[in-house]
């Protein structure tokens, strides 16, 4: 084993030597750019025929009659139960959080993700999913392509750029690997990942994509997610319905938001495990029971609603007579619009794993649906529901994602939409400029923004919350204490490097500081050691001068700006002494993050 080890750090050690002689570090990255799309895009096929089949022989379960029906009802409560022990008997710790985890990565561990998040979040969302949870696999897959990039440039060595690039890659991949729609993906990178995208950056996210795609297509065929062709052209007398879709879809999306933090909050605040398991389990189920399009990610119920099979949503139910009744429908639709959100949130809150991503779609579908079957049946110029449903999803995604442009462009590739390429945009933005005066960032990156962990497009202001304000303190500043003579001084000086002396009480509070400059025209009048004192000779510092150690790296830079001085003194919440930060260690700490997160 030992002689194994020592062979493959061998053969690692000259695989690097010779690309770091013949293979520039852009023209690696260009072809890890691919190597990564094919891992990504096999991985996102392996996850989607698991859970397809899965769900074929759960709905030949739900047909077969009443007792396959209680059955079914409880299999979420133990996928749930089985995706908790996979997480704490297996992966033994935090399993992280899908796209959340991979922004606080690129915002905080230069891009880093562990080598667990390669398979840890792909093998318990298809445990989550298969057995019914209301949750999305895009996320996940999303998540593992970003581990797989990560991981694959920390194990070349290669810069903090390069891993952050090909974290990118990866997601992509991933991203078209499951909807088969490359495009849509680099926009999610750059929309909801947040990258800048640039000419260095545009080339290998296009060939990771296309690459994914690829074998996606390989594999699972042309047809996508929703295979739809749209029949009924967008004329231009629609716009306005199209408008009043996009003002529902944003009170939907914040409806959505708004319910998911108090689900998940409840969830989160029981101490106990199983109690959590059993509660969520037990209400998903019910949940199931009465509306079955709540099980697992519910594209079946959209596909069948797109293909005019609305009857679909009620089989099997008690009220599945009822189906032909408009007003049934529509109360069945409104349901599960208010109920979806619920089904996600207690999946995730009670220990399944899963995103949001899928259920934003199935939301916008559904809520798409309804807006057109209502206006037809309030006798208003006829809707064709289909279109509307498809807009719908985008506009939806738009309002929880904050992505309008790849909501857009997702819908439009996997169902050839592009006839409904105006409705989208518009509903689309409509959406976004309704929702982001109550949500101002998405659903994946609020809580982060609101911790101040948040890399954005604005590198300048990212740079001044991102950056440690502790890492930046200098203590080697050696300190005198009040009362101290001129002759302890002196001492000091003969074992400082630094031209400034903290002078602090007893109980290490700062009162302000000694400048070398000052002692020079007395230090060697020798007669005056013992009768001059520190604070005599101590400068006591304005407030302008010292900063807290809660204070924003953003309010210091500000002090910097208006002030003369090189350093600035930190003390903590009680004026105790804990050092200086100085112009240059601080401006320079932010050049290093803007060229470390620079794609160019």
């Amino acid at each position: 084993m030992r002689n194994a080890i020592t062979l493959w750090g061998t053969l690692y050690m000259r695989l690097h030597r010779w690309r770091l002689r013949h293979l520039s570090e852009p023209a690696l990255v260009v072809l890890l750019a691919v190597a990564v799309g094919l891992a990504s895009g096999l991985a996102a096929v392996a996850l989607k025929t698991i859970v397809h089949y899965a769900g074929q022989a759960v709905a030949h379960l739900w047909a077969s009659g009443a007792g396959s029906r209680l059955l079914v009802v409880l299999l979420p409560l133990l996928g749930i139960a089985l995706t908790v022990l996979f997480v704490r008997y297996v992966v033994r710790g935090d399993i992280g959080h899908g796209i959340p985890s991979v922004l606080l990565a690129i915002s905080r561990n230069r891009s880093e993700l562990p080598p667990k998040n390669m398979y840890s979040s792909l093998l318990a969302s298809t445990i989550t999913v298969a057995f019914g949870g209301s949750v999305g696999l895009e996320a996940p897959i999303a998540s593992t392509g970003a581990a797989i990039g990560s991981n694959v440039g920390r194990w070349l060595r290669l810069s903090p750029r390069s891993v952050r690039l090909l974290l990118g890659c990866g997601a992509a991949g991933a991203i078209a690997g499951i909807f088969k729609a490359p495009f849509a993906a680099v926009l999610f990178v750059f929309e909801v990942l947040l990258f800048d995208l640039t000419a260095t950056s545009a080339l290998p996210l296009l060939l990771s994509s296309l690459t994914a795609a690829t074998v996606a297509y390989f594999l699972m065929g042309s047809e996508v997610q929703f295979s739809f062709a749209v029949s009924q052209p967008f004329a231009i007398g629609q716009l306005p319905y199209y408008v009043v879709l996009g003002i529902v879809c944003a009170a939907v999306s914040l409806y959505f938001l708004r319910v998911t933090d108090r689900v998940e909050g409840w969830f989160a605040r029981q101490k106990s495990v199983w109690l959590k398991v059993a509660v969520g389990g037990l209400l998903l189920g019910a949940m199931v029971y009465l509306f079955p399009p709540l099980y697992g990610e519910g594209y079946a119920s959209i596909t069948a609603l797109l293909h005019g099979h609305s009857a679909s949503l009620t089989a099997g139910t008690f009220y599945q007579g009822w189906a032909s009744n408009a007003w049934v429908l529509l109360a069945v639709l409104l349901a599960l619009i208010l109920l979806k959100a619920v089904a996600t949130a207690t999946t995730i809150g009670s220990g399944g794993v899963g995103g949001t991503f899928g259920p934003s779609l199935v939301l916008g579908g559904l809520t798409g649906y309804f807006v057109a079957t209502l206006s037809n049946q309030l006798g208003l110029p006829p809707q064709e529901a289909s279109n509307f449903a498809l807009v719908g999803m985008a506009a939806v995604m738009t309002g929880v994602m904050h992505a309008p442009f790849m909501a857009t462009f997702l819908i439009a590739d996997i169902t050839g939409g592009y006839g409904l390429l105006v409705p989208l945009l518009a509903t689309s933005a409509v959406t976004y400029l309704c929702i982001t005066p109550f949500e101002h960032h998405s659903i994946y990156a609020r809580k982060l923004a609101s911790q101040g962990n948040l890399l954005t497009h604005d590198k300048d202001a990212s740079a001044w919350h991102l950056l440690d304000l502790q890492s930046l303190i200098e203590t080697n500043f050696v300190i005198v204490r009040s009362g101290n003579t001129l002759r302890d001084l002196v001492e000091v000086i003969k074992t400082s490097r630094r031209n400034l002396f903290p002078v602090l009480t007893d109980d290490d509070r700062f009162l302000g500081v000694v400048v070398l400059d000052d002692v020079r025209k007395i230090i060697f009048r020798p007669e005056l050691y013992d009768t001059v004192s520190v604070d005599e000779l101590m400068h006591p510092m304005s407030e302008g001068d010292i900063v807290r150690s809660t204070d924003a790296l953003v309010d210091v830079v500000e002090k910097f700006r208006v002030s003369d001085r090189y350093n600035l003194v930190v003390v903590g919440p009680d004026d105790s002494y804990l050092g200086f930060l100085s112009r240059a260690n601080t401006f320079t700490a932010y050049r290093r993050f803007i060229s470390d997160t620079s794609e160019e």
